[in-house]
């Protein structure tokens, strides 16, 4: 999910560079949301581990 987010912010900058605004702000928003969404499945799933008292997988 996270190359997902990298991607469709990659996406974003070439987009605004060549002058294409809407696209760059569509895959900026994707961008930003899919991030959002991996963050806090990131923290939701370290909770969890920390309540179970296991440590992470590597």
């Amino acid at each position: 999910m996270l190359r997902y987010a990298i991607a469709f912010l990659i996406l974003a900058l070439v987009a605004a560079v060549f002058g294409f605004g809407g696209v760059a702000a569509v895959s900026m928003d994707i961008a930003r949301l899919l991030c959002m969404v991996f963050v806090i499945l990131f923290i939701v799933t370290f909770a969890m581990h920390a309540l179970r008292g296991k440590t992470p997988p590597i």
